[in-house]
């Protein structure tokens, strides 16, 4: 007799009705039918509406067509109700397990034929891959039962209820039930059925599952068979062609492991896969193998005997159009574009994906860690009271959504670490969880973040610990107390590998520090790298009122509550654009690095298991950002943590300019996820004879003026500048403000290791109270001499009595135009500055300043703490490309250490400006956009911005670092900027 069917939404049970046990997604040439297509669809505001929508005969011409899979709330322009984001709240009370009577459901019914062939097939089973949240199903009238689970796999026999010809299935969706308590991840709520569902014909003798455990040992392979099927079914044979495997066991019993040799290891580096197959007279199931051992070795994570370092991220699956649903050729190019940044790993936060993406994680090669879905984070809000993860109530749910996790997907080689779920406190049933997966996979080690003392899980894990406490974590013998660990229980967990599973937020321009991180690893075997949060920006294509596209984030859909753009965290903007902390991520974690030493190069293999035979390295020389010599270098093959040494050309070094030499390694051949040619490491070394840095002449004979002359391409009126270059210009004007970032706006948590911070407060908001963006001026004075003109300037901003003094010097000399700015702050002055700087107004006539050309650091943009991917060169670019599009406007478009910077007006050339180093041989940034920082800050979207009459020209002696504050550790203190006297000296010509 079969269980209760109809389950209440506030039922804590996973799932009621015939459902069947969890086995893997398996590619079986059994019929198979895919129900993916246009359904009939009705959405209800509550959870109580009627239910005679299942029966056959129930007329839907009515309703409207949903596509399937999909998420209704992304249809409809609206229709069925929109998007939430939230990150910990929840957007329904905190009363477990109940959820409001306010419970939007959609009903969907689609009719299919089932072939007359199927009547000989032993069970016929309804497979639904992915639903939010609990669903209930009926086929022709008959409920089947019930599931929740959002990201997990259920199937249920509906063998009884199918019939030869024309069938209609029926499902129910809520979109709250008590699974939402547990599936609170950071990420938009998207109800609807977003994944496949298919029809299986599942044939008497067939294979019910099977898992081919596999090892790898020196050369040879191991093979340890696990097969579900009756014994009816046998003979059951695994064939691996390409190593002459046939293996024929004819019972149940004689199922065994067995070795293999002459075998090839699997890694992420090389994927090397073997196609198999496991038949028996009705059924074949065909798996990829890979051969890789995983082990815990002491304080290392090992595979294949060689200690693994993550650099990987968080990945969750968000689409613009599409939300979680998936699409195999645009997640194919997002992982190849992991590959081309030297990402080799992936935390699947926080649930399994489509099985699919696992499938080509195992072809493309990357260290998967595999994460149940779970989380309770909004339980956090009231001290974790009623969290479900230590109530007995939930066990048999949580249990049952680490069975289908592990089981699903237990056959991939490029999972390497089960996740029992994220930010769900600890508790017994967490516990249970990790109990069941070391009985069920010996292998592979169980993570959870959460369980800060190690009491049940292999590896030490934390999310944004700071440089200095990671630095701990990984000193032996240190007795620096660990987050939440007594002495003893700090002691066990520096036994254990260490990972962040979280770190680096990478949140709207940022984050800082990559470097940081990635040193200690190197220095510190316990530590094993981590996942950047996280891989890409979750905005949702959305219409401003204009017409105007772009992407929305929590809030723009009116939710009762949300988190505002904490949605928009990654590294890949929503439209696949990389960002700028993309390329930097690439340039810390590239596999080789390079080090100068005199005439000769020395290499450091720093991958797992790949040697550098798969490189080509080339050279070249520059003079001034000019090239003027290249070639190829002859390097010898470097093996897996290996180093090697070779000979560098004879550098034809200019007297009279820099130069730089630059080594690249590239692709030999194509890949699979990119061409040849494509950089994989790069560095570069400054060649140049040093040169003085001109010195200040001094000036007598001032005495006070009018201000009102011509200085060669400038003109002045009552000392302050009104034409250059034949063109209307104001400035400069003393710039302390940038649009915040998004680390800017976070408030800070008072533990942190930056002299900027106040506990509880941002730096914006310090900005913002000591006037930074509304500073005021008072001319002092106006001095001047036949050929110079110099101005003093006091600076400040209402109600404050800190000050900055500017003091402007402009002279011509021998037809040379030169301003040096001095900037002194007053005393007072507690925290932080964003920038120091001056500002140039460009207006539109007679054409607008609409690009620049520069020799300096790019062709990004570049801060402080985020200089790895700049390199010293020569550089142009549309003054809309340089600035990047964040979903919520900020500061953005800096590049640092210029020497030189062409304005332009279309092709005409506008302005030269030569930067002098001040005397510390500190180089100024510029920055070049349409809006003010002032404009940018008051935007919330980037429609938001108002129409520009004028290009605006920033130079900065300084800006303040990036740091990852939004959820992190502040700017490192060596990158923080402090109010302080600086000098910008430039060299002004006509285009």
């Amino acid at each position: 007799m079969l269980p209760e069917l109809s389950p209440h939404v506030s039922d804590t049970a996973p799932a009621r009705g015939a459902l069947r046990p969890a086995r893997s997604w398996l590619h079986s040439d059994a019929p198979s039918l895919s129900l993916n297509g246009p359904w009939r669809f009705r959405l209800s505001p509550t959870a109580s509406a009627a239910e005679d929508f299942a029966a056959e005969g129930f007329d839907d011409h009515g309703w409207d067509p949903m596509p399937v899979p999909s998420h209704w709330v992304l249809e409809g322009d609206g229709a069925y109700g929109r998007p939430i984001y939230t990150n910990i709240q929840f957007p329904f009370p905190i009363d477990p397990p109940h959820v409001p009577d306010e419970n939007p459901t959609g009903d969907y019914r689609r009719r299919f034929d089932m072939p007359a062939g199927w009547s000989d097939a032993e069970r016929v089973v309804l497979r639904f891959d992915g639903v939010e949240s609990l669903f209930r199903v009926w086929v022709n009238g008959v409920e089947i039962g019930s599931a929740s689970g959002s990201r997990l796999a259920h199937e249920f026999d509906v063998t009884a209820a199918v019939r030869a010809g024309d069938n209609v299935v029926a499902v129910r969706v809520h979109q709250w039930s008590a699974a939402s308590y547990v599936e609170d991840q950071d990420q938009w709520w998207l109800p609807g059925i977003f994944r496949d569902v298919t029809l299986h014909a599942r044939p008497a003798g067939g294979i019910e599952d099977v898992w081919l455990r596999t090892g790898f040992d020196d050369g040879r392979g191991r093979v340890d068979a696990e097969v579900t099927a009756q014994a009816s079914a046998f003979p059951v044979t695994l064939r691996i062609p390409e190593l002459g495997v046939e293996q024929v066991w004819a019972t149940p019993a004689e199922v065994a492991a067995f070795d293999i040799a002459g075998v090839e290891p699997w890694s992420a580096e090389r994927p090397r896969l073997y196609e198999a197959t496991v038949s028996t007279a009705a059924e074949s199931i065909a798996l990829r193998v890979g051969f890789r051992t995983v082990e815990i070795r002491g304080d290392q994570f090992l595979v294949n005997g060689r200690r693994v370092v993550f650099h990987g991220v968080n990945r969750h699956e968000a689409h613009p159009e599409r939300g979680r649903v998936f699409d195999e050729e645009h997640a194919r190019e997002d992982l190849a574009r992991m590959k081309r940044f030297n990402v080799n790993a992936i935390r699947t936060s926080h649930y399994p994906p489509h099985p699919r993406l696992l499938d080509l994680a195992d072809e493309l090669g990357f260290w998967v860690v595999l994460e149940c879905d779970l989380e309770t984070h909004g339980f956090e809000k009231g001290g974790w009271v009623g969290n479900p993860s230590d109530d007995p109530t939930w066990r048999a749910a949580f249990l049952d959504r680490i069975e289908r996790t592990v089981e699903r997907d237990k056959n991939h080689p490029s999972i390497v670490i089960w996740s029992l779920g994220n930010e769900a406190g600890t508790g017994g049933n967490l516990a249970a969880m990790s109990a069941w997966v070391h009985a069920r996979d010996a292998e592979r080690p169980v993570h959870y973040e959460g369980d800060y003392t190690g009491e049940y899980t292999d590896i030490y894990s934390r999310m944004y610990a700071s440089v200095p406490e990671t630095e701990q974590i990984g000193t032996d013998g240190s007795r620096a107390p660990l987050l939440g660990c007594t002495p003893s229980q700090g002691a066990r967990q520096r036994t254990k590998p260490f990972l962040l599973c979280e770190y680096a937020h990478a949140m709207g321009n940022g984050p800082g520090a990559f470097d940081q991180y990635e040193a200690l690893v190197h220095e510190y075997p316990r530590l094993h790298g981590g996942f950047v949060w996280e891989w890409r920006d979750h905005g949702i294509l959305a219409t401003a009122p204009d017409g105007t596209p772009y992407y929305a984030y929590g809030g723009d859909f009116g939710e009762v509550v949300h988190d505002g753009n904490f949605v928009m965290d990654g590294m890949l903007l929503s439209d696949d654009v990389p960002s700028p902390s993309l390329h930097e991520y690439k340039a810390v974690v590239q596999p080789l690095r390079f080090a100068f030493d005199g005439d000769k190069l020395a290499i450091t293999n720093l991958r797992h298991s790949a040697d550098t035979a798969d490189l080509h390295f080339r050279w070249c020389v520059e003079h001034d950002g000019t090239p003027v010599e290249s070639g190829e270098l002859d390097v010898p093959v470097v093996t897996p943590g290996g180093a090697g040494q070779v000979a560098l050309p004879r550098i034809a070094v200019a007297p009279d300019a820099e130069t730089w030499l630059t080594v690249e390694a590239v692709l030999a051949t194509d890949t699979a996820w990119a061409p040849a040619g494509h950089v994989v490491a790069t560095a570069q070394l400054d060649c140049s004879i040093r040169r003085p840095v001109p010195a200040v002449r001094p000036r007598t004979g001032w005495r006070p003026g009018d201000g009102t002359l011509s200085l060669g391409i400038a003109e002045f009126v009552d000392g302050s500048l009104t034409r250059l270059a034949g063109r209307a210009v104001t400035g400069p004007r003393l710039e302390l403000f940038r649009a915040p970032t998004d680390n800017d706006e976070s408030p800070s948590d008072g533990v942190e290791n930056s002299d900027a911070s106040i506990a509880g407060v941002s730096n914006a908001d310090l900005w913002r109270a000591d006037g930074l963006d509304r500073l005021t001026t008072r001319r002092i004075s106006v001095e001047q001499t036949t050929n110079t003109l110099r101005t003093v300037d006091k600076v400040s901003a209402a109600n404050s009595a800190l000050s900055v003094t500017v003091e402007s010097n402009w002279s011509l000399d021998e037809g040379e135009l030169e301003l040096r700015v001095e900037i002194e702050p007053s005393s007072g002055w507690r925290t932080v500055w964003p920038r120091i700087g001056v500002r140039f107004e460009l207006p539109d006539e007679p054409a607008p300043v609409d690009g620049a050309a520069w020799f300096g650091l790019g062709p990004l943009e570049s801060y402080p703490d985020s200089l790895r991917a700049a390199r010293t060169g020569r550089f142009s670019d549309g003054i809309g490309d340089l600035a990047v599009d964040y979903a919520r406007p900020q500061e953005t478009g800096h590049r640092s250490q210029v020497r030189e910077l062409t304005l332009t007006s279309g092709a005409a050339k506008v302005l030269r400006i030569v930067a002098i180093p001040d005397t510390h041989g500190r180089r100024p940034g510029f920055t070049l956009g349409r809006h003010t920082p002032q404009e940018i800050a008051r935007a919330q979207h980037p429609f938001e911005l108002p129409e520009s009459t004028a290009s605006h020209l920033i130079i900065d002696a300084a800006q303040h670092g990036l740091g990852s504050r939004a959820c992190g550790p502040d700017v490192w203190p060596e990158f923080a900027l402090r109010p302080e006297s600086r000098t910008i000296r430039l060299r002004l010509a006509a285009g």
